[in-house]
């Protein structure tokens, strides 16, 4: 059942903000707006130079992967997690978006020594689109999150990490509306303005206090950029911030695309993945905003797999402020066409930010050593050809073989088969990083191992498939499965 949002709602004594607080945050959502801009805050932390013109980065994988960052390695529950070595070289540059605010806090929730949430503020108009797990076990943030969508105006973003407030009953939406009440009288806005992502554990109650308790001080500490920050506050299993940025133009006006995404293992989405959060200054109509995400899922969040589990917290949102570079309003009238010709570069902009961020969940897979990219084409449709590379990425054999460098392609031949989904064994072809292993049903003529043995040696991965049906294609992307996977899952409570 969804509960719905009432104009009140209990909060934690803890959470009252005091006139200078209040007065801060004032301040600081002006500056967001750009109405005082002479007057912003000093960064707390180091952050990417604002206004850094973002890399333009194409929609394949980055080849920066092939670097570890120089960052040290990610503390989970007490114990330290070596950064993927699939990981970016360093964190990108990443655009401020005109009129959002931010910072983060330590709420304690599990983590004791980092901070563990994140608050965005949005000016008045900012539309909001999302895309939410289909577990029957969602958590209560998502369900909160579904019945706001509707209203399509979105203003404050409260995420945290260490506790996914799922399955947990009552007391779960007892504090996501305790959250909800606290964060929107600090903002001065509506309850059903408010959106909240949680991240963690399973099964055990989130205190409604830590969170209301430290809102005040990251309303008080809001400010432009932040990314690095905000992205390092929604890990929990992670071994890297993950963020992305692309600048373009809508008539002639400068449009940032920014953007966040946590995740690494429990990766399995369906609609969304994780967690996910993106913003833009551009002036876009809510239903527009809604169509722009839905086109780009299929092969950005939904083309990705680690291990086969849908998490109940998956949550995908992309606010839109509404801003010109200057932070008043935009110069030009709210686009209400996904196919308005304006949005061309937008388009192309959003599946680049949205798909590159889906890469580096991958890339930052549990214990992962290797990227994987498998291709199946000759499908009866694409669904059905999706399908089939699912069913090759989420095979343990498969990705097991793949991890230990064994050029076993027998177990993608069992993987085809198993799918379900039509497909003519005789017809069958099957190659690794562009050899050809297997076709007409049956291994190559004079099929030579070695080469490939070479390529799975290396970090980057390609499958490609023939099932000799018909006109569908589709590309997913996964990554191997090593002990590092069972160990980190083995002590994740712990």
């Amino acid at each position: 059942m969804v509960a719905k949002s009432s104009s009140r709602s209990g909060s934690s004594g803890k959470a009252k903000p005091t006139r200078k607080t209040l007065s801060k945050a004032k301040k600081a959502l002006r500056s967001a707006t750009g109405k005082s801009a002479a007057k912003k805050k000093p960064a707390r932390k180091a952050t990417p130079a604002r206004g850094a013109k973002p890399a333009q980065r194409k929609s394949a994988p980055p080849k920066s992967a092939r670097k570890t960052q120089a960052k040290p390695a990610t503390k989970s529950a007490g114990k330290t997690l070596a950064v993927s070595p699939l990981a970016p070289a360093s964190f990108p540059k990443v655009a401020d978006v005109p009129g959002l605010a931010m910072a983060t806090a330590r709420a304690q929730i599990k983590y004791k020594t980092r901070e563990d949430l994140l608050l965005a503020v949005m000016p008045a108009g900012t539309t909001v689109a999302g895309a939410l797990t289909r577990s029957r076990t969602a958590s209560a943030p998502v369900e909160w999150c579904r019945t706001n969508l509707e209203s399509g105006e979105g203003r404050v973003l409260v995420s945290t990490s260490g506790n996914s407030n799922a399955f947990t009953g009552k007391a779960g939406m007892d504090t996501v509306k305790a959250t909800a009440a606290a964060a929107a009288k600090l903002a001065g806005v509506r309850q059903k303005d408010v959106f909240i992502g949680s991240t963690g554990v399973i099964g055990e109650v989130l205190p409604a206090e830590k969170i209301t308790s430290a809102l005040p001080s990251a309303f008080d500490a809001l400010q432009p950029g932040g990314f690095e920050a905000a992205a390092r506050a929604i890990m929990t299993t992670d071994t890297f911030p993950k963020a992305s940025s692309r600048t373009v133009e809508i008539d002639g006006s400068p449009v940032v695309i920014s953007g966040i995404a946590k995740g690494s293992g429990m990766i399995a989405p369906d609609l969304a993945t994780m967690l996910s959060y993106i913003f833009t200054n551009a002036a876009i109509s809510q239903r527009t905003l809604g169509a722009l995400l839905d086109i780009n899922l299929r092969d950005s969040f939904n083309a990705i797999t680690v291990d086969s589990d849908t998490s109940t917290s998956d949550t995908v949102l992309l606010f839109a402020t509404g801003r010109g570079p200057d932070g008043e309003k935009a110069p030009y009238a709210p686009i209400t066409r996904p196919g308005d010709p304006k949005l061309r570069a937008f388009r192309a902009a959003l599946a680049d930010v949205m798909q590159d961020l889906a890469m580096q969940v991958v890339r930052d897979g549990e214990g992962a050593s290797k990227f994987i990219s498998i291709t199946v084409t000759g499908g009866e449709s694409h669904n059905s050809a999706r399908r089939i590379a699912m069913s090759i990425a989420n095979s343990p054999l498969v990705k097991t073989a793949i991890a230990g460098e064994d050029a076993n392609w027998g177990r993608v031949v069992m993987a085809v088969g198993k799918a379900g989904e039509p497909a003519d064994r005789d017809k069958l072809a099957i190659s690794f990083g562009g050899i050809k292993v297997a076709k007409a049903g049956q291994a190559v003529a004079g099929y030579d191992e070695a080469p490939v043995a070479r390529h799975l040696k290396g970090q980057e991965i390609v499958i490609e498939v023939d099932v000799g049906i018909g006109p569908g294609a589709a590309t997913v992307y996964t990554c191997d499965l090593t002990y590092g996977y069972i160990s980190i899952n083995a002590d994740y409570r712990s």
